[in-house]
């Protein structure tokens, strides 16, 4: 985080930060170093030609760019600010005053300091030059000014206020003091504390702390770690520890204690006051914090947030100012508002941050295999090329040296990732930990002066994790194979082939599914991989335990098996092959068929006289002879029970029910051939039919609204037929064993409509008894 405390023009932590139009902060002393005045007669021309021509200037006008008094127009306590506040680390962000002085400089970026910034060295101006008369006068024309983003590089011109237009961000100012008191570096921590007091407290004396959060470094009482940093949301994944003992002190340190230093003392640039200091300064210490006053009516408060200007407005302002005709809401709306804004972007950029750290732990293993894989290579070479004896030896050195180069692309290209992952993380993580330290300030004026760019800073941090960005850009694996079998004579053409078994497929368990008794199976190739597949092959077990078979051998990477057993659990796996050969197989899935069969009337298998309705379930005939139509499921295994229900009865027909082969007569009453096992039946009795034999005539037929119900158990390989629940004669037949399909034979005289998907009813009722 301390990345984003730092001045982009001095590179030390921010002091007296000021919000410049684009967003971006600077301090107050660096920003008098880099403003540039512009003369009346060149105030016309637009900024890119007036920087121009300042870049041109001969050295000893452009280095007089700070001789007109500072753009803030503190003209008493401005060059003391300047030449105060740093001491000698910061005497390069002095006004450089000169006899040659043209009123005006330019800004160019260059090597001389943190940030690219150009800066104007010390030399004081001796009394009674030029320079100093032209301050003086200076000071009375007071020329316009304008200031230049050392981030983004935009202009902004200062109004008669100087830079005293530009608010404070009294926020940021607070995390860099209660920064430097965490880590020890703030001048004014107190040296009489005899345990770690909790940094964010309300009260005076501060409560001792009870636990310091590793990551926000920073200590909390009881209280204020519930109030200020619950174990949720962002702070969920953060690691609270108990607070460490306080060092201890000299006896000489423990006298020179004083009760003023308690209180925090002003730093060696402290001459600089400004309003808001004080409430900035008692973020850390505890002291009760100085609410924000409007800087064109400094008598008050702010109350309202001016959402055209995105700024935040004191009544006066509404009524006397120019923001009386603008949208304005109220201030502590919009501060929850833009706080739940920024929350929600942090909450994105979490995941990312999580993502990114597990990326770099799969690159670091990628190096790891890499250096593994690299050297078995160089191993399996080496072995290789001894055995070809003195004809290889010159070869084999060429050899090796393509696997060096090619491990050491391979490391280079994942370093290079690494490096660049790890310094996203790294930013992603300081900007997240300056959010955070954001969010638990109170000052809602303060946090609405720099709510919209962080929550675009945070937006832009998330964008920066585009899809691929945290997927490796190269494979651990070797594509290098060598092949040792050539002639002799082709010793000095021997090189690494391209070609190598194919990878292992990867199965998509998410596409992988079950529909009735078919399955539907599919694979792909794994990334990074460059070894040619020509086909894949798919093997798929019995469904109770037994052998693999090939059920497909082709190109395709989706594949459906139907015709499978209901209700048994199928293996499947598949594997890859080319010239080279059959790589190795995939891992097995495991693939569980529909218990119940759900099928229809199949419009391809039944006579042409037959007419099917309703999503193929009811069926008649337009003749008056009977026709045979199948279903679309095949039983060969398990117990099955499906219904029919007569919805047209006329004339008393003989409609038969049961199962048949795919092989049977379609122009027959069915059970009139060896193909087909039947019940038929009128609207008084019913009979048993299989090869034209009729068989248990039984009492009780069928009529408009009957339901005939057919249960086919193939465990017992038994075939039953039941009549409005009751069952209908005896077991109808027995040593029932191949793959069987529902069938049925009717005429015009009939209309049945098909019911599936049933469970095995158990409460059927007991047979009725069978005539001659």
């Amino acid at each position: 985080m301390e990345e984003e405390l730092k001045c982009p023009v001095c590179g030390s932590l921010f002091r007296e930060p000021i919000i410049l139009p684009c967003s971006h902060n600077v301090c107050l002393p660096c920003a008098r170093t880099i403003a540039v005045q512009t003369p009346d007669g060149e105030q016309h021309l637009p900024p890119p030609l007036l920087h121009s021509r300042g870049s041109g200037l001969p050295a000893g006008a452009a280095a007089a760019a700070a001789a007109a008094p500072p753009p803030d127009h503190e003209t008493p306590a401005g060059p003391a600010c300047g030449g105060g506040g740093g001491g000698g680390d910061h005497a390069d962000k002095l006004s450089l005053y000169s006899e040659t002085d043209s009123g005006y400089g330019s800004y160019t970026p260059s090597l001389k300091s943190p940030n690219g910034v150009r800066v104007l060295p010390t030399v004081p101006a001796p009394p009674g030059s030029s320079a100093a008369a032209a301050r003086g006068a200076a000071c009375c024309s007071l020329p316009s000014a304008s200031i230049t983003c050392p981030q983004c590089h935009r202009s902004a011109s200062l109004d008669h206020r100087g830079l005293r237009g530009f608010r404070r961000n009294r926020l940021l100012e607070a995390i860099v003091q209660r920064h430097q008191q965490g880590r020890g570096a703030a001048q004014g921590a107190s040296a009489a504390a005899a345990v770690a007091v909790c940094q964010l407290c309300d009260r005076t004396p501060p409560e001792p702390a009870a636990t310091l959060c590793e990551q926000c470094d920073v200590l909390y009482c009881a209280a204020c770690q519930l109030k200020c940093h619950p174990s949720r949301g962002p702070f969920a994944k953060h690691r609270l520890v108990p607070p460490p003992p306080p060092p201890p002190r000299a006896p000489a340190e423990a006298a020179s204690a004083s009760p003023g230093a308690a209180q925090g003392a002003p730093s060696a640039g402290g001459s600089c006051k400004s309003p808001g200091a004080t409430g900035a300064g008692a973020a850390g210490g505890g002291a009760a914090r100085k609410y924000p006053t409007c800087p064109d009516h400094e008598m008050e408060n702010y109350s309202m947030y001016c959402v055209s200007c995105r700024a935040p407005v004191c009544y006066l302002c509404l009524e006397e100012g120019r923001h009386g005709k603008h949208e304005v809401k109220p201030l502590g709306a919009m501060w929850k508002q833009h706080k739940a804004q920024l929350s929600q972007a942090l909450n994105g950029v979490s995941d990312k941050a999580k993502e990114a750290k597990e990326f770099l732990v799969q690159l670091k293993n990628i190096l790891q295999q890499i250096q593994e894989n690299g050297l078995d290579y160089e191993a399996c070479l080496v072995a290789q090329c001894d055995a070809l004896v003195d004809a290889l030896t010159r070869q084999k050195a060429k050899l090796l040296t393509k696997v060096t180069k090619e491990r050491e692309h391979k490391l280079k290209m994942v370093w290079d990732q690494i490096n660049h992952c790890t310094l996203k993380l790294r930013q992603s993580t300081g900007l997240m930990e300056y959010c955070l330290e954001v969010i638990k300030e109170n000052d809602p004026s303060g946090f609405l002066q720099i709510s919209d760019a962080l929550i675009k800073r945070v937006q832009v941090s998330q964008e920066q994790w585009v899809k691929g960005a945290l997927e490796p850009k190269v494979s651990a694996e070797f594509e290098l194979t060598l092949d040792s079998e050539p002639l002799l004579q082709a010793i000095h053409q021997l090189d690494f082939i391209q070609m190598k078994l194919p990878p292992v497929p990867l199965l998509q368990l998410e596409k992988c599914c079950t529909r009735n008794n078919s399955v539907t199976l599919a694979w792909r190739t794994p990334p990074f991989t460059h070894s040619t597949v020509d086909g894949y092959i798919l093997e798929l077990d019995d469904g109770d335990g037994g052998q693999f078979r090939e059920v497909y051998v082709g190109k395709e990477t989706l594949c459906t098996i139907d015709g499978l057993h209901f209700n048994s659990t199928y293996n499947a796996r598949v594997k890859a092959f080319n010239s080279s050969g059959v790589g190795p197989y995939s891992k097995t899935v495991v693939l569980q068929t529909s218990d119940v069969a759900w099928f229809t009337f199949d419009p391809n298998s039944g006579h042409r006289d037959i007419i099917l309705s309703n999503d193929n379930q009811t069926a008649t005939c337009s003749s008056y002879d009977d026709r045979v139509v199948l279903g679309t499921a095949a039983f060969s295994k398990g117990v099955h029970y499906w219904e029919l229900h007569v919805d047209r009865y006329d004339s008393h027909p003989d409609p038969a029910f049961g199962v048949a082969r795919a092989s049977v007569g379609k122009d027959m009453m069915l059970g009139k051939d060896d193909k087909a096992w039947a019940m038929y039946v009128d609207n008084n009795r019913s009979w048993f039919m299989h090869c034209s034999s009729h068989t248990n005539r039984t009492e009780g037929g069928v009529c408009k609204g009957a339901t005939v119900g057919v249960l086919l158990d193939l465990n017992e390989h038994t075939l039953t037929f039941f009549i409005n629940g009751q069952q209908q004669g005896p077991t109808a037949f027995s040593h029932v064993d191949g793959v069987f399909m529902p069938a049925l034979s009717l005429n015009r005289n009939v209309q049945v409509t098909l019911h599936t998907g049933l469970e095995v009813p158990t409460n059927l009722g007991r047979p009725k008894l069978s005539g001659n």
